[in-house]
Protein backbone atom coordinates (compact mmCIF):
# COMPACT_ATOMS: atom_id res chain seq x y z
CA UNK A 1 0.00 0.00 0.00
CA UNK A 2 3.19 2.08 0.03
CA UNK A 3 2.62 5.55 -2.22
CA UNK A 4 -1.13 5.72 -1.56
CA UNK A 5 -2.19 9.61 0.04
CA UNK A 6 -3.73 9.20 3.57
CA UNK A 7 -7.16 10.54 3.14
CA UNK A 8 -9.79 10.33 5.78
CA UNK A 9 -13.29 9.85 5.26
CA UNK A 10 -16.30 10.89 6.95
CA UNK A 11 -18.12 7.72 8.53
CA UNK A 12 -19.59 5.77 6.55
CA UNK A 13 -22.60 3.26 7.84
CA UNK A 14 -21.82 0.84 5.07
CA UNK A 15 -18.69 -0.02 7.06
CA UNK A 16 -19.95 -2.38 9.37
CA UNK A 17 -22.03 -3.90 6.05
CA UNK A 18 -18.81 -4.51 4.10
CA UNK A 19 -17.14 -6.12 7.11
CA UNK A 20 -19.78 -8.40 8.03
CA UNK A 21 -19.93 -9.56 4.26
CA UNK A 22 -15.99 -9.94 4.23
CA UNK A 23 -15.78 -11.46 7.27
CA UNK A 24 -18.44 -14.14 6.10
CA UNK A 25 -16.41 -14.66 3.00
CA UNK A 26 -13.28 -15.22 4.96
CA UNK A 27 -15.27 -17.45 7.34
CA UNK A 28 -16.65 -19.84 4.81
CA UNK A 29 -13.17 -20.29 3.43
CA UNK A 30 -11.81 -20.86 7.40
CA UNK A 31 -14.52 -23.29 7.85
CA UNK A 32 -12.19 -26.09 9.65
CA UNK A 33 -10.29 -23.91 11.21
CA UNK A 34 -11.48 -22.51 15.06
CA UNK A 35 -11.58 -18.50 14.80
CA UNK A 36 -13.16 -15.55 15.89
CA UNK A 37 -13.41 -12.32 13.98
CA UNK A 38 -13.85 -8.93 15.00
CA UNK A 39 -13.77 -5.56 13.04
CA UNK A 40 -11.36 -3.45 14.60
CA UNK A 41 -9.48 0.40 13.18
CA UNK A 42 -11.63 3.30 12.78
CA UNK A 43 -13.83 2.02 10.52
CA UNK A 44 -15.41 -0.53 13.58
CA UNK A 45 -16.00 2.58 15.53
CA UNK A 46 -19.11 4.67 14.58
CA UNK A 47 -19.59 8.37 13.36
CA UNK A 48 -15.36 7.83 13.40
CA UNK A 49 -13.60 9.44 10.43
CA UNK A 50 -11.50 6.81 9.00
CA UNK A 51 -8.98 5.82 6.00
CA UNK A 52 -11.06 3.66 3.42
CA UNK A 53 -9.74 0.26 4.99
CA UNK A 54 -11.98 -2.27 7.20
CA UNK A 55 -8.83 -3.78 9.41
CA UNK A 56 -10.70 -7.44 10.00
CA UNK A 57 -8.75 -9.31 13.11
CA UNK A 58 -9.05 -12.89 12.91
CA UNK A 59 -7.98 -14.94 16.38
CA UNK A 60 -6.28 -18.07 15.74
CA UNK A 61 -5.12 -20.60 18.37
CA UNK A 62 -1.54 -20.48 17.49
CA UNK A 63 0.39 -19.26 15.16
CA UNK A 64 0.97 -22.63 13.82
CA UNK A 65 -2.64 -22.60 13.17
CA UNK A 66 -2.28 -19.01 11.47
CA UNK A 67 0.51 -20.24 9.25
CA UNK A 68 -2.08 -23.45 8.31
CA UNK A 69 -4.68 -20.52 7.39
CA UNK A 70 -2.82 -18.56 4.68
CA UNK A 71 -3.56 -20.38 2.07
CA UNK A 72 -7.04 -20.45 2.34
CA UNK A 73 -6.94 -16.80 2.84
CA UNK A 74 -5.11 -16.47 -0.31
CA UNK A 75 -7.88 -18.00 -2.03
CA UNK A 76 -10.18 -15.70 -1.36
CA UNK A 77 -8.25 -12.85 -3.41
CA UNK A 78 -5.65 -11.38 0.00
CA UNK A 79 -2.23 -10.72 -0.98
CA UNK A 80 -0.19 -12.82 2.40
CA UNK A 81 2.39 -9.91 3.12
CA UNK A 82 5.13 -11.93 5.52
CA UNK A 83 7.79 -9.23 5.58
CA UNK A 84 5.72 -7.29 8.18
CA UNK A 85 6.46 -10.61 10.05
CA UNK A 86 9.83 -8.57 10.67
CA UNK A 87 8.33 -6.08 12.52
CA UNK A 88 5.42 -8.30 14.25
CA UNK A 89 6.60 -11.74 14.16
CA UNK A 90 2.90 -12.20 16.58
CA UNK A 91 0.84 -11.12 12.92
CA UNK A 92 0.17 -12.70 9.64
CA UNK A 93 -1.11 -9.88 7.56
CA UNK A 94 -2.56 -10.00 4.57
CA UNK A 95 -4.19 -6.95 2.20
CA UNK A 96 -7.14 -7.07 -0.91
CA UNK A 97 -8.54 -4.04 -2.36
CA UNK A 98 -12.32 -3.96 -2.95
CA UNK A 99 -14.33 -2.05 -5.08
CA UNK A 100 -15.66 0.41 -2.69
CA UNK A 101 -12.61 -0.34 -0.18
CA UNK A 102 -9.64 -2.03 0.96
CA UNK A 103 -9.34 -4.76 3.22
CA UNK A 104 -6.78 -5.68 5.52
CA UNK A 105 -6.38 -8.92 7.91
CA UNK A 106 -4.48 -9.39 10.95
CA UNK A 107 -4.48 -12.53 11.85
CA UNK A 108 -3.11 -13.03 15.63
CA UNK A 109 -3.13 -15.90 18.63
CA UNK A 110 -7.02 -14.87 19.95
CA UNK A 111 -6.40 -13.48 23.67
CA UNK A 112 -2.95 -12.35 23.13
CA UNK A 113 -1.48 -8.72 23.52
CA UNK A 114 -2.03 -7.47 20.21
CA UNK A 115 -5.72 -8.82 20.15
CA UNK A 116 -6.60 -7.29 23.70
CA UNK A 117 -5.01 -3.77 23.27
CA UNK A 118 -7.00 -3.91 19.36
CA UNK A 119 -10.31 -4.51 21.05
CA UNK A 120 -10.14 -2.78 24.13
CA UNK A 121 -8.73 0.61 21.88
CA UNK A 122 -11.92 0.01 19.74
CA UNK A 123 -14.42 -0.36 22.62
CA UNK A 124 -12.66 2.68 24.33
CA UNK A 125 -13.36 4.85 21.47
CA UNK A 126 -17.12 3.50 21.30
CA UNK A 127 -17.77 3.90 24.94
CA UNK A 128 -16.13 7.72 25.30
CA UNK A 129 -17.21 10.43 23.39
CA UNK A 130 -14.55 13.03 24.10
CA UNK A 131 -11.74 10.47 23.28
CA UNK A 132 -13.47 9.97 20.20
CA UNK A 133 -14.01 13.24 18.90
CA UNK A 134 -10.12 14.04 20.49
CA UNK A 135 -8.98 11.45 18.00
CA UNK A 136 -10.97 12.46 15.21
CA UNK A 137 -9.29 15.70 15.14
CA UNK A 138 -5.92 13.93 15.84
CA UNK A 139 -6.21 12.15 12.51
CA UNK A 140 -7.75 14.98 10.57
CA UNK A 141 -4.80 17.07 11.94
CA UNK A 142 -2.34 14.41 11.10
CA UNK A 143 -4.33 13.51 7.53
CA UNK A 144 -3.39 16.53 6.68
CA UNK A 145 0.18 16.76 7.69
CA UNK A 146 1.50 13.96 6.73
CA UNK A 147 -0.88 13.11 3.60
CA UNK A 148 2.09 11.74 1.40
CA UNK A 149 3.94 9.87 4.17
CA UNK A 150 1.57 7.05 6.17
CA UNK A 151 4.06 6.01 8.55
CA UNK A 152 4.28 9.46 9.68
CA UNK A 153 0.53 9.44 10.05
CA UNK A 154 0.63 5.82 12.18
CA UNK A 155 3.29 7.25 13.80
CA UNK A 156 1.51 10.35 14.86
CA UNK A 157 -0.93 8.30 16.12
CA UNK A 158 1.22 5.95 18.32
CA UNK A 159 1.21 8.39 21.77
CA UNK A 160 -2.23 9.31 21.68
CA UNK A 161 -2.91 5.15 21.30
CA UNK A 162 -0.91 4.45 24.12
CA UNK A 163 -2.04 6.84 26.62
CA UNK A 164 -5.26 5.09 26.00
CA UNK A 165 -3.93 1.39 26.26
CA UNK A 166 -2.27 2.63 29.63
CA UNK A 167 -5.82 2.47 31.21
CA UNK A 168 -6.31 -1.35 30.23
CA UNK A 169 -6.96 -3.41 32.95
CA UNK A 170 -5.22 -6.95 32.30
Amino acid sequence: MRGKPVIVEEYSTAWPRLFREEAERISASLNEFQKTIEHIGSTAVPVLQAKPVIDIMIGVSSLEQADSCVPFIEITGYLYRPEHEDSMPERRYFERSGSEIDYHIHMVVFGSKFWKEHIFFRDYLRENPEALQQYAALKKELAEQFRDTREAYTNGKAEFIQGILKRQKD
